[in-house]
């Protein structure tokens, strides 16, 4: 760790020591990252990865931590802060381009700017674009495998790839760099000229929905818990009577079944014995298994 913490002060790569993993994700719980490293851009973040590679210390990509479950001891390793990079949104005609550290917000307000409609449904959705493709996130119907056409990345041997969205496994919450251990840089996306009032109206019309079905006032990594195939997860944990069902400061959330909140103090042990506890319950009473959709990191 000391060599690696040299080698990058040489190299200009900025980082932090035991910086506080509860202040880089939405539900607000997490110990120290040993280092908490933060490239200013794709150069750096492939140096930082070799460089962590050829120092033996292990490292997790961190983009907007919306989905992320960090344990309480924190990391021993190098967290790599994707969301620091200085990256853009490239337009081409009906192409956008956007390197993997830039929030998914700002992808739909460039669509939106440009007349260019098919992301709308990912307005709101807080994360980045690494992980949005990472996890081909989706909402309202919607999914990242709908629009996006091509991914660079680094794979686990250091080399720069391009690859085409159909070569990438993508299906519900997955795709193949959950298994070959590659980085994402950025992401292409294919759409469609639309009216922008349109797309306005649309962008409003789901964030609206967000507002009022979701509990977005307090800490959580969003949706808890993967949808089983036949059924809803929230309406399942709702239909066993758990609403409002608590772990220490974690709980059920009383607006959305779906959503495990931090009501305050929450440590990643409450959150894991209640999302145990929730799933022995809804398997006794409907004979669903549930999985969990956020990462746990240690």
């Amino acid at each position: 760790m000391e060599q690696l913490k040299q080698l990058l002060t040489a190299a200009g790569i900025a980082y932090k020591e035991n910086e506080p993993l509860a202040a880089h994700c939405t539900f607000k719980i997490g110990g120290p990252a040993r280092l908490f490293v933060q490239p200013t851009d794709r150069a750096q973040l492939c140096r930082a990865v070799a460089l962590c590679k050829a120092q033996g210390v292990r490292y997790y990509l961190l983009g907007n931590g919306s989905n992320i479950l960090f344990a309480d001891e924190g990391y021993n390793g190098a967290v790599l802060d994707i969301s620091s990079m200085q990256d853009a949104v490239e337009v081409h005609g009906t192409q956008l381009t956007a390197g993997a550290g830039v929030r998914l917000s700002a992808l739909c307000k460039t669509a939106l700017e440009h007349g260019l409609t098919g992301l709308e449904f990912a307005y709101g959705i807080p994360g980045t674009v690494g992980g949005a493709v990472y996890m081909n996130a989706g909402a309202y119907g919607g999914e990242m495998k709908d629009v996006l056409t091509t991914v660079q990345y680094l794979t686990a041997e250091g080399e720069v790839k391009e690859s085409a969205a159909s070569e990438l496994d993508l299906r519900y919450r997955h795709s193949i760099f959950e298994e070959n251990g590659g980085c994402i840089l950025s992401a292409q996306f294919a759409l469609t000229p639309g009216e922008p009032e349109a797309i306005r109206a649309k962008m409003d019309e789901l964030m609206a929905k967000r507002l009022d079905k979701q509990p977005l006032d307090k800490p959580s990594a969003g949706s808890t818990f993967k949808r089983p195939v036949g059924a809803f997860a929230a309406a399942l944990i709702d239909q066993c009577g758990l609403r409002g069902y608590r772990h220490g400061g974690a709980a059920v959330s009383e607006k959305h079944c779906g959503f495990v909140v931090n009501l305050g103090g929450a440590t990643c042990a409450d959150v894991l014995a209640l999302c145990e506890e929730v799933r022995t319950i809804v398997k006794e009473k409907t004979g669903y298994d549930l999985e969990k959709e956020i990462r746990v990191v240690r």
